[in-house]
């Protein structure tokens, strides 16, 4: 009598997806691309060392969704990063997959046609074109690595790396987070709580083993040294933000304690902004006057921004979607985004380099 099935009862399919080494054969690292990416982690290594005074900014759309906008908006921010550079490191948000409460849109690898047909062989190696472009236009690039595989396929062309306030807990992303060639920020909860990127900094500077796959797509053990710049990303939660000074005093006590790094970043978006991009300027502006009146922790920031202000829903008609216009959370418009980084240079470049110095 022959057994009965046990598994794979609600697996509709499995398609073949290209290795890591397939995707990359197509779409190779450059000199000019591998040169940005190692400039850019160096750099921020160096300012998570303190020998660059240097504030990062992590600055760009909530998603990618169309390529022709994205490098648009690359190219206008490579030149506002040339412009700001004695004072602001300009880092691109490139961001393809997005984590869903229930149901929606889950990103450009997922579904790059945005049409359900959840393509991600072709979502993969088109996200990976646009990070050598973006890469190839000059500007160092910034993702939320949320899938623990995805990172095999373009974690060559990142230079700083989010762990999200939903998988700061996860010990998969921890995991993953110990490999990363990348400094990695650690969100804290949708709560707002700091346990779980205090415990993910700590988790992810360990090594760790875990089942993974190797560029030519084999299930691996993979063994990790452990990430010796990780550091904590304020984004609020719970209802409140966590940007003022009473806020960042707690993160600096937290991070003591548990013997790190006592490094800052502040997200002026999600819950810090009540979800109003509206109110991202004045988050920028408050944390660049806290560095200025003697803050010393507070490395870097991140900002949601786009071409057109506001989002959009994703029309049954493509056609329809307006141009440089976000399909995911809410954004700044370019000419807010440009006096935003040019007012927080104004207010630091004179005391960074006394910062140093502290």
């Amino acid at each position: 009598m022959p057994f009965a099935q046990t598994e794979n009862l609600n697996i509709a399919a499995f398609d073949r997806m290209p290795s890591p080494e397939e995707i990359t054969a197509h779409v190779p690292l450059t000199d000019t691309a591998a040169k940005v990416v190692l400039e850019g982690r160096q750099t921020l290594q160096a300012i998570l060392d303190r020998k660059d005074p240097r504030i990062f900014v992590v600055v760009g759309p909530c998603s990618i969704h169309d390529p022709v906008a994205g490098l648009d908006y690359a190219r206008r921010l490579k030149k506002l990063a040339d412009e700001v550079s004695d004072t602001l490191v300009l880092i691109m948000r490139v961001y393809f997959e997005k984590p869903r409460t229930s149901t929606g849109w889950k990103g450009y690898i997922n579904d790059p046609h945005m049409d359900d047909s959840f393509r991600i062989d072709e979502g993969m190696e088109k996200a990976r074109r646009f990070l050598l472009d973006v890469n190839e236009a000059g500007l160092p690039a910034g993702t939320e690595a949320l899938d623990p595989i995805a990172p095999q396929y373009y974690g060559d062309l990142i230079s700083w790396t989010a762990i999200g306030a939903r998988t700061s807990e996860s010990q998969t992303h921890r995991e993953m987070a110990s490999g990363l060639s990348t400094p990695v920020g650690f969100k804290n909860g949708t709560d707002g709580s700091l346990d779980a990127a205090v415990n993910g900094i700590l988790s992810a500077s360990h090594p760790h083993s875990f089942l993974g796959i190797n560029a030519q797509g084999q299930s691996s053990v993979i063994r990790t040294r452990g990430n010796a710049y990780g550091h904590v990303v304020l984004r609020g939660g719970g209802g409140r933000p966590n940007y003022d000074t009473v806020s960042v005093s707690l993160a600096e006590k937290a991070l003591t304690k548990a013997k790190l790094p006592a490094n800052i970043v502040i997200d002026c978006s999600h819950a810090n902004s009540w979800k109003n991009p509206e109110y991202q300027p004045l988050v920028m502006r408050d944390v660049a006057h806290q560095i200025r009146e003697g803050n010393q922790t507070i490395v870097g920031l991140m900002i949601e921004s786009n071409i057109e202000a506001g989002s959009q829903p994703i029309p049954e008609d493509l056609s329809q979607l307006r141009y440089g216009c976000s399909v995911t959370d809410a954004c700044v418009d370019w000419s807010t985004t440009e006096n935003m980084i040019r007012a927080t240079r104004d207010i630091l470049r004179d005391v960074l380099p006394k910062r140093s110095a502290a």
